[in-house]
């Protein structure tokens, strides 16, 4: 139907709203309107990227120096956390097996089969099982001439304390025998041919060193002697 004058072209077209706007996500929808768009991985990475340009603007909004300041700020925190791993090596872990810092973490050995294992490390330039046993035979040996009264758990540095008042002349190396035990052990440190070899030379050096008596001892030792 037409006006006065009119005819049936002059009719404006009136569509509804939410047809014309499915009309219109249906038609946007089709694949040829994203042949260019970045796949899932790009869009993720987009949106990190995203993110960390706004956490930078948002810390340079507080930070001296801006942007400069926000990269200095972060370098100097890792410098300082390398510091402190290279000082103090990877985080102390227990072992496995529930030995905690025991010395000896598996059944009871000879100071002799404790040699002859780390014997066999260094022939093979595994350092760290060799100053490892090394140590242990060091142990063994006091235990096995009385120096040491066996005890189970007991760790390296317990063990080098103690044997240091029987044997002073090694109170020093066995303090540091007993620190390279425990940064190999426990510290996630590294040996090498040298540290093996002075434990080595402790070993043998322990071995003949006559130990010195404590007072209390000397003194009981002289009135339980036969007359």
């Amino acid at each position: 139907m037409t006006g006065p004058g009119g005819t049936a072209d002059d009719i404006p077209l009136d569509i509804p709203r939410v047809p014309a706007q499915e009309a219109a996500e249906r038609e946007l929808s089709k694949p040829m309107y994203h042949e260019n768009d970045p796949n899932l991985l790009q869009r993720g990475l987009n949106r990190f990227w995203e993110w960390v340009e706004n956490l930078f603007d948002s810390a340079s909004g507080v930070t001296p120096g801006g942007v400069v300041g926000v990269v200095a700020v972060v370098l100097v925190a890792l410098a300082v956390l390398g510091a402190l791993w290279w000082r103090l090596g990877t985080p102390r872990r227990t072992p496995s097996g529930g030995a905690g810092d025991s010395l000896f973490d598996d059944g009871p050995r000879t100071a002799a089969e404790h040699r002859a294992a780390a014997d066999r490390h260094a022939a093979a330039g595994q350092w760290n099982q060799a100053v490892q046993e090394r140590m242990r035979a060091v142990v063994r040996s006091l235990e096995e001439r009385a120096l040491l009264d066996p005890r189970p758990g007991r760790t390296a540095d317990e063990a080098a304390a103690e044997a240091g008042r029987s044997l002073p002349s090694h109170a020093d190396g066995l303090r540091s025998a007993a620190r390279a035990f425990d940064d190999i052990t426990y510290g996630g440190r590294t040996a090498d041919e040298a540290a093996y070899r002075r434990v080595e030379q402790l070993d043998t050096a322990v071995e003949r060193t006559k130990p010195v008596l404590e007072p209390a001892v000397a003194a009981t030792a002289f009135t339980e002697a036969p007359r």
